[in-house]
């Protein structure tokens, strides 16, 4: 089966079924997701090109972000490093207000998108308030990867893995503590923080002390029963998925027979990896509606069995992203808290 064939035939729920499934989501998530498609049309980003989705994704954000503002005391700066093959890309370090006493710990947030849209700036509003999470603040910094097609595997990864070693080098410079460093992204942000855990292992490189993994896009295969459940709800469904890894992964990905017969690396679908064993403590979530569901529950028992320490949460109505539609709504307060507590215990000073 050609992937063009994947694409068409993925797309084959019926009404009914869909109306079932849009049921089960939590209703206040569910309004937020109403209020989305009343902006994008019925399919969501689906019915765009990607050039359009870059545009809107970076427009609605900027536009949320005026109506609520980051902090004015968090303090940022941007900066031009080295990333993949030397060339450069732009991170931006987010510090908290108050002086530290002390070396903080910092936190490489690697943005969400399907890694083939997004930017530092569409998730300010993720990054930029993790500053105030951990007790007397941490140093947060945001990469600006750069994004496939245009940059396919392995150059996302490793513009993380080349951001993670200029932290590092610059920990004094930066004033943090490099025995408190943590990986943390959502979605495409997840499935890189998984990888760069992976490779920062593999290359004895510096050592992360914790991962936060949110709905990870970790599998390039797409045979869970999830992932072939969830369409035609209007967020991030099946078909964008696919789409997705082809874009990522190019030639390898649209010559194989199909998506499970690929040659692909760990570092680009963290799920493939064999060995788990000496990864960081891991926090993982994901919702009971997203695509991702099977393949991150597979994932986190794998990363226990293999001895890793994993703390993980599946939570009933919730949708991928579902917290960034309904901010307010009492599933993604409840979804929030825990994030937070469990990056306070692991990087708090001890």
């Amino acid at each position: 089966m050609t992937m063009n064939n994947i694409v068409q035939q993925s797309h084959t729920r019926n009404d009914s079924v869909t109306h079932a499934l849009r049921a089960r989501i939590d209703p206040e998530v569910r309004s937020g997701l109403d209020a989305m498609l009343s902006v994008t049309g019925p399919g969501g980003f689906r019915n765009y090109t990607l050039d359009q989705r870059r545009t809107m994704y970076a427009d609605n954000n900027a536009a949320a972000l005026a109506a609520d503002p980051i902090d004015s005391s968090i303090a940022y700066r941007d900066e031009f490093i080295p990333g993949h093959l030397g060339e450069s890309i732009r991170v931006r370090t987010y510090r908290p207000g108050n002086e530290p006493s002390a070396p903080r710990p910092a936190i490489l947030y690697i943005h969400g998108g399907g890694l083939n849209h997004g930017s530092i700036e569409t998730d300010e509003r993720q990054a930029a308030p993790l500053t105030q999470v951990v007790t007397g603040g941490a140093v947060v910094v945001s990469v600006g990867y750069r994004l496939a097609p245009e940059h396919r595997h392995p150059t996302p990864v490793e513009d993380c893995y080349a951001t993670l070693i200029w932290l590092w080098n610059n920990a004094s410079r930066l004033e943090i503590d490099r025995e408190r460093i943590a990986v943390y992204g959502g979605s495409a942000g997840g499935g890189l923080a998984a990888a760069l855990a992976l490779l920062a292992r593999d290359r004895k490189g510096p050592e992360i002390a914790f991962q936060v993994l949110l709905y990870p896009m970790l599998d390039d295969r797409n045979e869970t029963p999830s992932s072939r459940e969830i369409v035609d709800i209007g967020i991030w469904d099946r078909d964008l998925n696919v789409e997705a890894w082809r874009y990522l992964l190019g030639e390898t990905y649209e010559t194989a027979t199909d998506a499970g017969d690929a040659q692909v690396s760990a570092y680009a679908a963290p799920a493939r990896a064999l060995d788990l064993s000496g990864l960081p403590p891991t926090y993982l979530d994901v919702g009971e509606l997203d695509l991702f569901r099977d393949e991150d529950i597979i994932f986190a028992n794998r990363l226990m069995a293999a001895g890793v320490p994993v703390e993980m949460h599946v939570y009933p109505g919730g949708i991928h992203a579902g917290e960034l539609l309904a901010p307010s709504a009492a599933l993604s307060t409840r979804i929030d808290g825990y994030r937070r507590d469990a990056l306070n215990r692991a990087l708090a000073e001890r």
